[in-house]
């Protein structure tokens, strides 16, 4: 009788750790195009679901205003939060970082200017991500070097300033710029710029890595034992390479090590 009830009682916890194991993941994520698009898809998008799917969970991805997603989930929104800068103080159990952004300046090659480093942009007008003084390394102790500095959500805006020359550059990732001038240049004339002038990326920044937040404190050692896995398999490395070479183009050998 005792054996049959402990095998009972056996089956029974395998039964609900299973259950417990598999999860719907709700993630609050940035609009970040390609990194994480409205449909869940993009190069971040992948890694994540990727990594989750692993793990055996299945994710949802509710997609924000960036910085907004981060407010969403310090409110009680979502099960975990994508694109938290290593280190930045949030809501759960921070995971260890599975992405780099490669930040640099963006700015069009018919102005000759030169910028090998950030002193370089000395004079110069420029525009950049909501938040960029804060996560960008360095960049808030030289903004006041600048001719002009404001940041701004909508990178599509930024694009076009600077395609109108009412700007010299941008900073901010340049998949995610190559991505808003493609998507600028399938608009044509009804984007009310010229999106076919040509356009130089430096890397002027070291890459900048994110990490994700959890709620559940499992969840996050979870996800960081399959990115590993992962990791090691080439998996991840296949995934970034996959996106960057859409952006080939654009990037040339100036994006991370892909």
């Amino acid at each position: 009788m005792k054996i049959g009830i402990a095998a009972c009682l056996s089956a029974s916890f395998l039964f609900f750790s299973h259950s417990a194991m598999a999860a719907e993941i709700t993630v609050m994520a940035g609009d970040l195009p390609p990194m994480i698009n409205q449909d869940g898809t993009g190069r971040e998008a992948e890694i994540i679901s990727t990594v989750l799917g692993h793990c055996g969970h299945t994710t949802t991805f509710v997609v924000q205003p960036f910085t907004r997603h981060w407010q969403s989930f310090e409110n009680g929104s979502g099960d975990a939060v994508a694109t938290v800068p290593v280190g930045m103080p949030t809501a759960g159990t921070q995971t260890q970082a599975y992405i780099n952004y490669q930040n640099g300046v963006s700015f069009l090659t018919s102005s000759e200017q030169q910028a090998d480093d950030l002193a370089d942009l000395e004079g110069w007008n420029i525009v950049a991500f909501e938040g960029a003084s804060n996560i960008i390394p360095g960049l808030g102790d030289v903004t006041s070097t600048f001719k002009s500095y404001r940041e701004m959500a909508d990178q599509k805006t930024q694009s076009k300033l600077l395609y109108g020359k009412r700007v010299n550059g941008i900073l901010g990732d340049g998949m995610l710029f190559a991505e808003f001038s493609r998507q600028l240049q399938e608009a044509g004339a009804s984007s009310g710029v010229d999106a076919s002038q040509p356009i130089e990326f430096r890397a002027i920044f070291d890459p900048s890595p994110y990490a994700m937040s959890f709620r559940d404190p499992a969840l996050a050692a979870e996800f960081d034992r399959c990115f590993a896995e992962l990791e090691a398999d080439g998996s991840i490395q296949e995934i970034n390479t996959r996106w960057t070479e859409k952006y080939r183009a654009a990037l040339e050998d100036n994006y991370l090590s892909y």
